[in-house]
């Protein structure tokens, strides 16, 4: 039970999302889940590209931007995230693995020099880690010895492996310790819904919301998703329903193994909606149903149904699910 009114905290009202075209007319249809993923999504993709991240693309890491702090927007960011992945939307995927870490209490630490962005800093450190000798990697660091204090790490080294510690340490604090004061704030805004504490609690379900990984999708994941609403047994309509059943099944594989025009991400992404990769879940199962009087298929992720075309053959079949996805023009408009 809450002792704070719904009013006072909006995140905890259920999210209905409608979109309008450019004339302001909203677009017809009831949120069942498809509306609100599209806008988390769209959330999530804009907030990978602010000033407050920085880092590979795959791997962002939180950095100090001045502007930013006085907009409070570390807070802001960690609590669109809390809210999207509570929601039922996806979650950022783009974090470096060694933030999230930090977040949680974990020691591991893989960040390399791959992660520093500062052309400078990178030349000084490739320039330690290619010393070949103790008296060159000795007259490096006392070269840079400034840069090196300011991190904490300028030492009088006695032998030529010293030089690993200095650059990890040294990686360490341009990744996380010079920015702790925003990361603080940032987890700040991950308590939103009491998501942090799910996050410390259960780490490893709850972290590929929020890093990339590489799992791929399958022809058997988005098959699965689907439930289709079928005819009675034993009629005739039944028996089209079950062909093309089979159809969509070998269509997904056809997509999954580059047998077709139109990949299985971007079919995954028109018939049931953006990020399906981020695990995301709805409100409403999506469903199957079967359209007699048109030839191509339509979805709408509002309801988050998909409506197959039966069709006599499975190559006709194909070149119409191939021809109405390619012509889609947004998520779920099929």
């Amino acid at each position: 039970m809450l002792s704070d009114s719904e009013d006072d905290h909006p995140e905890y009202s259920d999210m209905f999302v409608k979109f309008s075209d450019d004339a302001g007319t909203l677009e017809e249809g009831l949120d069942t889940g498809g509306p609100r993923r599209e806008l988390l999504t769209l959330l999530m993709t804009c907030l990978q590209n602010r000033p407050i991240f920085d880092g590979p693309p795959n791997s962002r890491y939180l950095v100090y931007n001045s502007a930013a702090v006085k907009e409070d927007e570390y807070f802001l960011a960690g609590k669109m995230i809390a809210v999207s992945i509570v929601h039922g939307g996806p979650g950022p995927r783009f974090l470096s693995k060694d933030v999230v870490n930090y977040i949680v209490g974990y020691p591991s630490f893989s960040a390399t020099l791959k992660d520093v962005t500062d052309e400078d800093v990178v030349k000084v450190l490739q320039e330690i880690q290619n010393a070949s000798t103790l008296e060159s990697l000795q007259a490096l660091i006392l070269k840079n010895s400034t840069l090196l204090q300011i991190a904490e790490c300028f030492r009088r080294v006695k032998n030529i492996e010293e030089k690993r510690t200095i650059l990890e340490e040294y990686v360490r604090w341009y990744v996380i310790d010079r920015n702790n004061s925003v990361i603080k704030r940032f987890k700040d805004g991950l308590a939103t819904l009491q998501f942090l504490t799910a996050l410390e609690q259960h780490p490893s379900v709850l972290s590929p919301f929020l890093c990339h990984t590489e799992k791929k999708l399958t022809a058997t994941d988005l098959e699965n998703l689907f439930k289709a609403n079928l005819s009675p047994v034993g009629s005739n309509q039944r028996q089209k329903e079950s062909r093309t059943l089979s159809f969509w099944s070998d269509y997904l594989i056809d997509c999954e193994e580059h047998q077709t025009e139109v990949p299985l991400e971007e079919c995954a992404d028109v018939c049931y909606g953006p990020n399906f990769t981020s695990t995301c879940r709805s409100s409403a199962q999506p469903c199957i149903v079967f359209l007699d009087n048109s030839p191509f298929p339509m979805a709408n992720t509002c309801t988050n149904t998909l409506k197959l075309p039966i069709l006599e053959t499975y190559s006709l079949f194909q070149t119409q699910m191939d021809f109405g996805i390619q012509n889609s023009p947004g998520f779920g408009c099929i």
